[in-house]
């Protein structure tokens, strides 16, 4: 089950802005939260205090929390790796592990008594993954997070990121990673502003379309708004998204006719199984539409990334959706309904045989 999240930071915001900012998200369906130890420099009785808190409210709205730590951090509140009571007595869910111990200390704590869920760095390609594996762990427990990054051109690349996401895969074991808020004036638990993502080619881009690309790989199950806060706008973009479709926005061009509205935004799309180098083919719709009219209108020639719809001058194929992938001609019978904006062109290497697709208005 893929699920959305958001970050919250004590030490930077109020209680009240905090608990403002988990109803919000809880009412467009976030189900996770994260919150950092690691910039926390209080008593170790305080961060009880404001931690037990805001976790029990999360709770009441629905969200699960998991903890940023690290060995300092341990060190520094007095923890020991086989006694994390500390964190069952604050009602979190789990904890994060930003750096390790030495692979057999991070096995055993999935098994701790008070069944606290421990995540594992997700990001460093050090077999570290690999190591704690070998050590049999409790994996009804154990989760992986990538990290993120506030500093720009700091991010992980995707070859990074897919290396180390697969190798994380070949366990069967969960995969978050975050996503930056385009909100001015953000923050996270550093004093730093260039906003927070995992991956750099992500840290400009609209959040909805960091989320949908991270789904599109594959390769993550939860996606994590790192920074706060994140408007409203951006969570109902967000809570739009469905994880296992590969979903494009795309600019129209012209209007659409009745016919074509339906099979752009309504008809369910999926590759055909025997795709070809020059379009994704929808050919479903052809058989839907059999009897509606398709007028000929705009039929230039075609570029990669253009939404067509094959028109009434094609009769057999006349309803059929293509996603052109190969610039080539146009021979009049297709009517190009509109194109992916430049930013959504990542998308298209996701368009694989038998893959389900569709477009947000």
């Amino acid at each position: 089950m893929r699920r959305l999240g958001i970050s919250i930071y004590p030490e930077h915001a109020s209680l009240e802005e905090n608990k403002k900012y988990i109803e919000q998200a809880a009412k467009y369906g976030f189900k996770r939260i994260f919150t950092c130890l690691l910039s926390v420099d209080k008593p170790k009785e305080e961060i009880k205090e404001e931690f037990k808190e805001l976790i029990d409210f999360a709770h009441q709205n629905g969200m699960e929390v998991i903890m940023d730590v690290a060995p300092y951090v341990f060190e520094r509140l007095g923890i020991s790796y086989d006694d994390l009571s500390f964190f069952s007595e604050i009602d979190a869910d789990g904890i994060r592990l930003d750096e390790g111990f030495d692979g057999h200390k991070e096995a055993l704590m999935t098994y701790n008594p008070n069944h606290l869920k421990i995540e594992f760095n997700a990001s460093v390609d050090n077999k570290a993954i690999d190591n704690i594996m070998s050590y049999k762990p409790n994996t009804d427990y154990v989760l992986t997070c990538h990290n993120f990054y506030p500093q720009r051109y700091s991010g992980l690349s995707y070859k990074t990121f897919e290396k180390t996401s697969k190798q994380i895969r070949k366990h069967n074991l969960p995969i978050a990673a975050f996503v930056s808020s385009q909100q001015p004036n953000t923050f996270g638990p550093w004093n730093v502003y260039e906003g927070l993502c995992t991956l750099e080619m992500h840290r400009d881009l609209p959040i909805d379309l960091q989320a949908r690309h991270l789904f599109a790989t594959g390769l993550v199950d939860d996606v994590l708004i790192a920074n706060c806060f994140a408007s409203e706008e951006e969570m109902t973009e967000l809570a739009k998204i469905e994880p296992g479709k590969l979903t494009f926005k795309v600019d129209l061009e012209g209007e659409l006719a009745p016919a074509e509205e339906k099979i752009l935004y309504e008809h369910l799309h999926f590759v055909r199984g025997d795709m070809n180098e020059y379009a994704a083919r929808s050919t479903m719709p052809r058989i839907t539409f059999k009897d509606a009219s398709i007028p000929p209108r705009n039929t230039r020639d075609l570029k990669r990334g253009d939404i067509v719809i094959v028109n009434d001058n094609y009769d057999r194929y006349k309803g059929e959706l293509h996603v052109i992938l190969k610039d080539m001609p146009n021979d009049g019978k297709k009517n190009v309904v509109g194109h992916l904006p430049e930013q959504e062109m990542i998308l298209l290497e996701y368009l694989d045989p038998w893959k389900t697709f569709g477009f947000m208005k």
